[in-house]
């Protein structure tokens, strides 16, 4: 609310109070009181975003060490020195997880939003340190020494959860700076991702866990978004062609039409499908359909159907947005609890659809901004985002979901609050929100103007 409405409103009722009036409809204008927010609402500044997004990365600047070292005494390891003890420091979060590769690409965003390339260099140096030690720990493996679990998934993916996330956030480094040296690191995550992963005989990503022929919703994230950058990396549509394809094949499984969400899970002897629509695997999916878009050429014929697949989406969560700006963990189930990460993958995936042109922003530019008064209410004063469920595999009740731990150590929330803050960023220096009668909406053009409220047509009148 902007602060001549809050003082019109304090002002007024300080007034009244004065003078031993009553305050009723005739004396007090009552609409234009402070609602009692549990949390922030308004129009955010993109200054205020960057100081919650600058939060974040001071925290993770400190907490996550870009060193080898040798694992006996911890001393600091140069690649030329790289031997069967040899290391990256142990910090507060993996940099070779899945997690980190959604960091890595949310901080190149973040730069470009904002023009500070800390950000990028924070991404850049991590990415480049796993690029440069690669061959000497990849010849180690070869000969059969154990080497560093961390980068074992660098030389040796055994999972899309190993490739995807790294290799896109790898691809679009490149694609800034050719002269990057990340290729080797590409090919190999990619070749994990396009050859090896298990798949079902229509050629859909899938699993052998929990059970046989399973397919997570999460795989459409940990994989697909590689398979599309390849094609934007080498100029091959195969990969286009393939990446739509992925996108369609989960959509048949695992997109139910009535309510606009995806269920987590599907296997292939089951019958029938249970539905549980878990927020974070609903946001790999938007995700995805977000990070294929970006990249896919515009006369593509699948084209038409992602982006409709994608507003329907949108549409079926905008619907289950709770009051104060979260999606729950299951995202139709109101007694399960209000879910960080989640929320910032959405608000990003809003925020970005309405920045590209794919959805309204007089629809849905309002649910951005109430997404990310969420998404800041959720980093504490350390720059640690909290209320975020911790890694979940995939069941068949309601409890095992409702019932995930949060923690702040859960690194699966860093990454999508540094790219909600960023794309909000855009947002709010792109679109043109303002407050209207207590409320935020989103106009086409500038409105000049700070009364609280006014009416529209082209032009501004009271």
């Amino acid at each position: 609310m902007t602060t001549k409405l809050i003082y019109t409103a304090v002002f007024l009722t300080a007034t009244l109070s004065t003078h031993g009036q009553q305050v009723n409809d005739s004396n007090t204008p009552l609409h234009l009181m402070q609602p009692q927010y549990k949390s922030s609402y308004g129009v955010s500044t993109p200054q205020q975003v960057k100081e919650k997004m600058d939060l974040v990365f001071h925290y993770l600047d400190q907490t996550t060490p870009c060193v080898l070292e040798n694992k006996l005494n911890g001393k600091e390891v140069t690649v030329k020195q790289i031997d069967e003890n040899t290391r990256l420091r142990p910090g507060n979060y993996r940099l070779t997880s899945y997690e980190w590769g959604v960091t890595y690409s949310a901080m190149q965003a973040a730069a470009d939003a904002t023009g500070d390339e800390r950000y990028r260099q924070y991404a850049l140096q991590r990415m480049t340190l796993l690029a440069d030690a690669a061959p000497s720990f990849d010849a180690m493996h070869k000969k059969g020494i154990a080497i560093d679990p961390l980068m074992r998934k660098v030389v040796d993916p055994h999972a899309l959860d190993d490739a995807g996330a790294i290799c896109s956030a790898m691809i679009k480094a490149m694609l800034k700076d050719g002269k990057l040296g990340y290729r080797g690191c590409i090919d190999r995550y990619a070749d994990y991702v396009i050859n090896k992963e298990y798949r079902l005989s229509d050629g859909i990503f899938a699993r052998l866990r929990p059970h046989k022929n399973t397919v997570w919703l999460d795989d459409m994230f940990m994989g697909i978004p590689t398979v599309a950058g390849m094609g934007c990396l080498t100029g091959d549509k195969r990969y286009y062609d393939e990446a739509c394809k992925q996108i369609l094949l989960f959509k048949k499984r695992m997109f139910v039409e009535d309510k606009g969400l995806f269920r987590h899970g599907w296997v292939e002897a089951m019958e029938p499908h249970p539905a549980f629509h878990w927020g974070r695997a609903n946001g790999w999916a938007i995700l995805t359909m977000c990070e294929v878009l970006d990249v896919l050429p515009a006369n593509h014929p699948q084209r038409s159907e992602i982006v409709k697949l994608l507003r329907a989406h949108i549409d079926g969560l905008a619907r289950l947005q709770q009051k104060d700006g979260f999606w729950h963990q299951l995202l139709d189930r109101n007694d399960t609890y209000l879910e960080a990460s989640c929320t910032a993958i959405f608000t990003y995936c809003i925020a970005h659809a309405i920045n590209q042109g794919w959805i309204d922003a007089l629809a849905y530019g309002p649910v951005a901004q109430l997404g990310w008064h969420a998404v800041e209410s959720s980093i504490n004063q350390k720059g640690q985002v909290e209320n975020v469920c911790v890694g979940t595999g995939m069941a068949f009740d309601p409890a095992f979901y409702a019932y995930r731990p949060v923690h702040v150590m859960a690194a699966h929330g860093y990454g999508p609050a540094i790219w909600a803050g960023a794309e909000m960023i855009r947002l709010l220096k792109e679109q043109h929100p303002k407050m209207n009668d207590s409320a935020v909406q989103f106009y086409p053009e500038e409105v000049p103007t700070d009364q609280p409220i006014f009416n529209y047509d082209g032009q501004i009148r009271y």
